[in-house]
């Protein structure tokens, strides 16, 4: 294995136990990343700073925003659930309010929080939104 492979697997391997820190206005939400190449980027940017997007509500079912660099991409056809964090065509993050079926990168899924409490959180404006570490 060469050695940016390597680097590339311990950085994913540790995304198991990361938690990523999503501010909306006063609420707090942590979610926790899954183990790809996508998240591995999402982490490495997040190492920086803070990343702050402007999410646009979309089809009543997500939450939608520039990230403003391309990551990698995983795709694969799934369909969400409430609280799905994934990155669409690269650059755009999305958070799931409702179900959706299409390619996609799954990045992680926000903690412990129902569905009713996701939405009244995103729904019904657009917002900014503070992923940290």
């Amino acid at each position: 294995m060469g050695y940016l492979k390597y680097s590339q697997f311990i950085v994913e391997s540790r995304l198991k136990d990361i938690n990523m820190k999503i501010q909306i206005k006063n609420t707090i939400l942590s979610a926790t990343l899954t183990s790809n190449s996508s998240a591995a980027a999402l982490l490495q940017l997040l190492e920086k700073g803070p990343i702050t997007i402007k999410m646009q509500d979309y089809a009543r079912m997500e939450k939608v925003g520039s990230l403003g660099v391309d990551l990698p991409r995983n795709d694969k056809r799934f369909t969400t659930k409430p609280g799905d964090i994934v990155l669409y065509e690269g650059s755009l993050l999305v958070i799931y309010y409702e179900p959706n079926t299409w390619n996609f990168t799954y990045l992680g899924k926000i903690d412990n929080i129902r569905a009713d409490e996701l939405r009244e959180i995103l729904v019904p404006e657009n917002l900014e939104m503070t992923l940290s570490k």
